[in-house]
């Protein structure tokens, strides 16, 4: 695939699996900005979510980048999936994530899209955008590591897939849901350190 198709199936599964994530940070944004307004309800909502989908654009061209970069050196294999030793590491790496004080910031953050819409809005039409930049930029900061293991089971596993977008749903949506970082981040770890040395 070239590198542009690749950006775009990158950038179509992101915006999939963090469609659920999201949706409660649209509803709030649009309480807030239908507040004694007349029209253009949808056209602000679609400025949020273009800020949004704008960060997710980067990381995807990221990672189309490190795909190809990956099955050039050997280290990806033809199912897309990181050779034993990386793919380990790429867990124990993830699994470790969960615990770092910017993972901890940024889905407390996520957790919050009210407070955020609150203390950022402005008047006029760039700000639904630039909001909607500054929480793209905390989510992926909440998620590129998870997303990352993807690399490690095969880029294209649609199994793997709908299990991260479950995942990160209940953390950052469901009451309670940021309890769950800590367990996941073991269950990560672990899962690295067997292939490692299995």
């Amino acid at each position: 695939m070239s590198f542009l198709a690749l950006v775009a199936m990158w950038e179509a599964m992101m915006i999939a699996m963090m469609a659920p994530t999201v949706a409660p940070w649209l509803r709030a944004f649009d309480r807030m900005t239908s507040e004694g307004r007349e029209g253009g309800r949808a056209a602000r909502v679609a400025t949020f979510a273009g800020g949004y989908a704008t960060v997710w654009l980067g990381y995807s061209a990221v990672a189309a980048a490190a795909q190809i970069l990956l099955h050039r050196a050997g280290w990806l294999s033809h199912t897309h999936v990181l050779a034993a030793p990386l793919g380990a590491l790429v867990f124990i790496g993830a699994g470790l994530y969960q615990f770092a004080p910017a993972k901890r910031a940024c889905l407390t953050h996520c957790r919050n899209p009210l407070t955020h819409v609150l203390g950022r809005w402005r008047n006029g039409g760039v700000s639904g955008f630039r909001i909607g930049l500054a929480h793209g930029a905390y989510c992926v900061g909440c998620c590129w590591a998870i997303m990352a293991t993807a690399f490690a089971v095969g880029v294209m596993n649609v199994w793997w897939m709908a299990a991260l977008a479950s995942v990160v749903a209940i953390e950052q949506v469901a009451p309670h849901g940021d309890r769950i970082r800590g367990a996941l981040g073991l269950a990560m770890t672990g899962w690295g350190v067997v292939l490692l040395v299995g």
